[in-house]
């Protein structure tokens, strides 16, 4: 019940980051292919849902669990997109202003979703 409230909000951010990348793209002359936009934010979509999985069956643990799942929640949502961002860089070399840009601004945008939404959890249940 928790998880499906966290992925219909995930899915309202992205519904708002790609119709707000569309029209970035349309009505300026911005270097940047909408579906640069798209992948990347699908790849940040799949990366928190899967932290908010395992945040998720952690509230159900007793408190020593439940500090574990936050822990590697975390840890593998850092790691997976430090992987990202070197697939990203350094494989498909999208090294460009623009390309940087957009991965910072999805970056910050899917983490501060995830910390805020982790916090407001945390806030009302005690570890």
């Amino acid at each position: 019940m928790v998880f499906r409230k966290y992925s219909i909000g995930l899915l309202l951010l992205d519904l708002l980051l790609l119709s707000a990348g569309y029209l970035l793209v349309t009505f300026t002359s911005i270097n940047l292919r909408f579906n640069e936009i798209v992948m990347l934010t699908l790849s940040f979509s799949v990366l928190i849902l899967l932290s908010l999985y395992v945040f998720s069956r952690g509230l159900k643990k007793e408190p020593e669990g439940q500090t574990m799942h936050i822990l590697v929640a975390v840890s593998v949502k850092m790691l997976l997109e430090m992987v990202l961002a070197l697939i990203w860089f350094f494989i498909a070399k999208k090294t460009f202003t623009s390309s940087i840009l957009l991965f910072f601004v999805l970056y910050l945008a899917f983490s501060l979703y995830s910390i805020i939404l982790m916090l407001n959890t945390l806030r009302t249940k005690s570890l």
